[in-house]
């Protein structure tokens, strides 16, 4: 091997250019932060070839004083810390100083700006093979322009690993998005080989962010979103945005966006409170869509772990994965059929496929003795009347069912005021579905999967009062884990035994388990007890007792609900709608299929071409 020697600046900032700059749009997302972070109110953005030949973004921010520009292009030159107490409590999205640095080693780059107190710009350029910089007078108004032409034309081997056009572009049009979706009140404009691809103008107020987001992420998501905004005073969190209806769920994970103080991360931390949130609700192997918004105090998180800073460690970490988990669990839990947001599966976008009963599941000769559906007379409008009608015939819906109604329904000509959500049962279909009638139209239920849901909730009610019983085991079961798993069973005995286990420190790195809940004597309670170690390794805290509690129970209200074709009367097809109204996520059942569907008088006018 040769001595030890210093690096050249130029290989330097090249080596650094491979950890910040790894495709144009690594180069878009830096200067689009030193834009914000120098306070731009508008912010264009031109590329061309994908951003491989030309990049050229434009702010209206404070801009660069003259003495200044060549310095900005310095490794570890920044006006954002000073010391290590800035570093501690980072409030800018950039503070390394090394962006303009690794940019211009590997392109040729010109920076232009001009700050208020200018009378005139100035331009600052520089090349990757020599890194010289050339000062010289320039026009333009106050703010910055940088200039990045032909990226990575002196290291051909980055270059070749660049995909195509189309490709680059859309990563670089993501992250357009994605800054967008973090500076509401910033306006951006991204141009493509001379074309306009998004023109977006700074917003205020709820409706407006919405209409941002509608242009961003397609009208179906904030048509079917929850729009949220909890804080917690004594930790000084706040979680606010907007989250999809699990209806609204999606094959891939293209539409999640999390924001720390403004910073879009991907934190594991975060990822696993959100699913969490979502587990019980979801249809297996799909994805929850959300844009959510953290904010917490500088000092609790750090963001210097990446360094493309897309990463973040909190001071608590289990403190913000609950405080998560539980305002998205709350917030799923609370929407109720006739919420404005409580939109119905038959609505949803990128919907999962073959959720509707396999052929031949379905037997077609059922003998049915319910009373004729009501019909309505002229073409005046929807028999709205008959709803106020079996508002007075089935007043007493929880009563015991009562035999199957065999007269036909009179018409009254009072329209209904106060119809419930779900309106009133009307028929029965294939002994599978209960067709109801409420103001808007067509209600259809999958009343197995609806039944199930209320099961699934009473039983878990009624576990939680009556919480976890534990059973010793006749031969307990030794488990050889790392230290620090026996150092966190040790510590945490109380968590262990709140989930019904009694787990006792034998050795270094040697548990014994002496008690299991009842309800999983037959599981297995070392993998158990060792997935609970794991989770409170990585995320603090563990759902894992609960998960396997909830399967348990998410079978038994599986076997326990009303089957397929099964008769019912309409009380008690009436009597599951209320229940349908008044049970949590009641939209979904167990395994995350839609419950019901609305389909209204409009939509039903337009199947008959009615009004046309």
């Amino acid at each position: 091997m040769s001595r030890i020697h210093l690096l050249s600046p130029q290989l330097a900032n090249q080596i650094a250019a491979g950890e910040v700059v790894e495709r144009p749009a690594s180069v878009v997302k830096e200067l689009l932060e030193n834009s914000l972070d120098a306070g731009a109110g508008k912010v264009d953005v031109d590329v061309e070839q994908g951003g491989i030949k030309r990049i050229r973004l434009r702010d209206d921010g404070l801009g660069i004083e003259k003495d200044d520009l060549a310095l900005a292009l310095s490794r570890h030159a920044t006006s954002k810390i000073r010391m290590l107490e800035d570093l501690e409590a980072v409030a800018s999205l950039g503070f390394r100083g090394e962006a303009l640095a690794s940019i211009s080693s590997v392109s040729r780059l010109a920076l232009t700006s001009r700050t208020e107190s200018q009378d005139a710009a100035w331009q600052v350029q520089a090349e990757g093979r020599d890194m010289e910089s050339v000062l010289s007078p320039a026009a333009h108004p106050r703010g910055t322009t940088v200039d990045v032409r032909d990226l990575f034309f002196n290291t051909p081997a980055r270059r070749k690993f660049l995909k195509t056009e189309q490709t680059e572009f859309r990563h670089l049009e993501e992250v357009i998005k994605r800054m967008a979706l973090s500076r509401f009140d910033v306006g951006f404009s991204l141009s493509h080989n001379g074309r306009q691809i998004h023109q977006l103008r700074p917003v205020d107020g709820e409706q407006a962010r919405e209409r941002r987001l509608a242009s961003l992420l397609g009208k179906g998501f904030i048509e079917q979103a929850l729009n949220l905004d909890v804080s917690a005073e004594a930790s000084g969190l706040r979680l606010w945005g907007w989250i999809g209806l699990p209806t609204y769920s999606r094959s891939q994970a293209d539409q999640q966006y999390f924001f720390v103080n403004g910073r879009i991360i991907r934190d594991k931390v975060v990822t696993h409170a959100v699913r969490q949130a979502y587990s019980d609700v979801l249809f297996h192997g799909r994805h929850p869509a959300f844009v959510l918004y953290l904010e917490l105090d500088p000092a609790l998180v750090d963001v210097n772990v990446h360094p493309t800073k897309h990463e973040v460690r909190f001071r608590e970490s289990r403190l913000v994965h609950d405080f998560i988990f539980r305002t998205l669990h709350r917030v799923i839990a609370d929407v109720r059929p006739g919420d404005e947001h409580a939109v119905p599966a038959s609505q949803s976008v990128d919907a999962p496929a073959a959720l509707s009963p396999a052929p031949g599941a379905v037997s077609t000769g059922q003998s049915f003795s319910q009373g004729r559906m009501p019909l309505y007379q002229g073409s005046g409008g929807p028999a709205r009347g008959a709803v106020q009608e079996q508002i007075r015939a089935y007043g007493e819906l929880h009563e015991p069912a009562q035999p199957q109604v065999s007269a036909p329904l009179e018409m009254p000509e009072a329209a209904p005021e106060e119809a419930p959500p779900l309106g009133y049962a009307v028929a029965q279909l294939h002994g599978i579905y209960v067709l109801a009638q409420n103001a808007q139209g067509l209600v259809l239920v999958d009343m197995h999967a609806a039944h199930e849901r209320i099961v699934y909730e009473r039983m878990k009610q009624a576990w939680e009062q009556d919480r976890v019983r534990s059973q010793p085991l006749l031969v307990p079961v030794s488990l050889s884990v790392s230290e620090r798993e026996a150092d966190l069973a040790e510590e945490q005995p109380e968590l262990f035994e709140r989930l019904g286990f009694k787990v006792e420190r034998m050795g270094a790195d040697t548990l014994t388990v002496r008690e299991v809940p009842v309800s999983l004597a037959r599981a297995d309670a070392g993998q158990l007890v060792r997935d609970v170690l794991a989770d409170l390794v990585v995320f603090g805290s563990s759902q894992r007792i609960d998960q396997h509690i909830n399967e348990l129970l998410g079978t038994m209200a599986c076997h326990g609900a009303v089957r397929a074709n099964r008769q019912l009367t309409l009380p008690e097809m009436n009597a599951l709608l209320r229940d349908m109204e008044t049970t949590e996520r009641s939209g979904q059942c167990n395994h995350g299929r839609p419950t019901w569907t609305q389909l209204s008088m409009a939509e039903l006018d337009k199947l008959f071409l009615r009004g046309q």
